[in-house]
């Protein structure tokens, strides 16, 4: 990449890419929607610059979200069925646990995984150009970078894509900010197990990591301000609740503190119904996009009421030129939704025409058994004006299940009515995670439970029992035989 540098008016550098004709592009941001865009749009005939604040590239996902709790809740299943496991003749043992080694083998594989999927690409990609410091707009053209050493350059380009991502959002809970609370991001990298842990929050990282810790040793107070998974069909959060409670956690539903306090050694919760004490208080109430330090006045773009940058399904902002993908926006944050809505902002960023359609998005809960959804629950759509159908199917008649001696959960499939049309799907199973893809693709193509059930799936799989739960909507499945065409 070709590049100079010069004094302006202002005192501080400004930076010129290519000034040769060649379409300059600007990525605030170095994860994966950032990354996807970056190269999508040098595969387009773009120079891009990239910039970014932190001291290491490749945003949450690689370095504190996705990769770092999936090994951890691995390794408490793995613990966990060492000293649960429901097979006879086997021995059931209670491991020890050296936490330092798990966290140094966790952030290993993280290292590996950012040098791969980040950092190389830098290495080998002469049109993205890595720019240090924290950004914002001067105009809605001009970022003005503000680099470690106290200087500052200011960057021009004919396109802007924001992908700031998010960070943990903390309630306004008196005393909470004065004490040393973790956020997942600390939890993530402690090198203790606490004896009793008190997390508060209900939805995805919060019972991720409330169940890894509870394997691991730990004593678990759940408290949730309202219910367990509370946008979801409610029987998904009553199915968590009592797997919890069934492993030992407690369940305080519709709590959240007055007050937290701490004495130096240990957290003092007021709550409705009583003192709660633990040595160690997680907070995981959401994420908050990373958008006030932008600027986003200057350029004239438009947020949302959490400071989220409001984007069309083109990643368009309200500003023409100035795009935006992933945890920064208004779409669900979920980082395979950043990457397709960077690749898709930089097709329409060089002069293409992507749109991003969420309606068969797939969403992941990484507990055990796993929580996986797909398109309209039965709620949504009849908010919708869809008159619906659907049916639910206990796991106990899924063979593989059975075989597993496992038959916690459930398969539930939503319907139009009159054509049959599967419009959503809802998963509480241990694999839940893998089935869901067969339902997105049936949603997204438009079938029905007829075609469904009528499809051939493997036998004994788990992904079966959506095409068992597609045939309780014309038959009785108990009066199947197995693996009944």
């Amino acid at each position: 990449m070709t590049e100079s540098l010069q004094k302006t008016d202002c005192g501080c550098e400004s930076e010129s890419v290519a000034p040769d004709g060649t379409l300059k592009i600007a990525i605030v941001g170095t994860g994966s929607g950032a990354f996807a865009a970056a190269i999508k749009a040098v595969d387009e005939g773009a120079q891009v610059t990239i910039i970014e604040g932190a001291d290491v590239i490749g945003g949450t996902c690689v370095n504190i979200g996705c990769v770092p709790s999936k090994i951890m809740i691995r390794a408490a299943h793995v613990a966990h069925l060492q000293a649960h496991h429901p097979f006879e003749g086997i021995s059931v043992n209670q491991p020890v646990i050296d936490r330092p080694a798990l966290v140094r083998q966790q952030q290993a594989r993280v290292k590996e995984l950012r040098q791969a999927k980040y950092e190389s690409i830098l290495e080998t990609n002469p049109g993205i150009n890595l720019l240090r410091g924290w950004a914002r707009f001067s105009d809605s053209h001009t970022l003005l970078v503000a680099q470690a050493d106290g200087s500052e350059k200011k960057l021009t380009a004919d396109r802007i894509l924001l992908a700031t991502g998010a960070r943990p959002a903390i309630p306004d809970i008196p005393g909470l900010k004065d004490t040393p609370y973790w956020t997942s991001t600390d939890a993530l990298v402690a090198e203790q197990v606490p004896e009793h842990l008190v997390v508060i929050g209900a939805s995805v990282v919060a019972l991720e990591l409330a169940q890894a810790f509870l394997r691991l040793g730990s004593k678990v107070t759940v408290l949730a301000r309202s219910v367990f998974l509370s946008r979801e069909d409610p029987a998904l959060g009553e199915g968590l609740v009592s797997i919890f409670e069934e492993e030992g956690a407690t369940v305080l539903l519709h709590t959240l503190p007055e007050s937290v306090t701490h004495d130096g050694k240990a957290f003092s919760l007021a709550t409705p119904g009583g003192d709660i004490h633990c040595d160690q208080l997680l907070v995981a109430t959401g994420r908050q996009p990373n958008s006030e330090r932008l600027d986003l006045s200057r350029a004239g773009v438009k947020t949302g009421a959490n400071g989220a940058i409001l984007i069309d399904e083109h990643m368009r902002t309200s500003v023409d030129h100035i795009y935006a993908a992933g945890d920064c926006t208004n779409q669900p944050q979920y980082v395979y939704v950043a990457a397709a809505a960077g690749t898709r902002a930089a097709i329409n960023m060089t002069g293409g025409d992507a749109m991003l359609d969420l309606t068969a998005m797939p969403a992941v809960v990484f507990t055990d058994p796993a929580v996986a959804t797909a398109g309209m629950t039965e709620a949504q759509a009849n908010n919708s004006g869809m008159v619906t159908d659907s049916r639910t199917l206990a796991l106990e008649n899924v063979p593989r299940a059975l075989a597993n001696f496992d038959t916690r959960g459930f398969i539930k499939l939503v319907t139009e009515r009159d054509s049959g049309r599967l419009v959503g799907a809802q998963i509480l199973a241990a694999e839940a995670g893998e089935m869901i893809q067969t339902a997105v693709l049936a949603i997204r193509n438009g079938m029905t439970v007829e075609d469904l059930s009528g499809q051939l799936f493997p036998y004994l799989t788990m992904v079966e029992g959506l095409k068992l739960c597609a045939q309780t909507f014309s038959k009785d499945v108990k009066q199947l035989s197995c693996c009944a065409g």
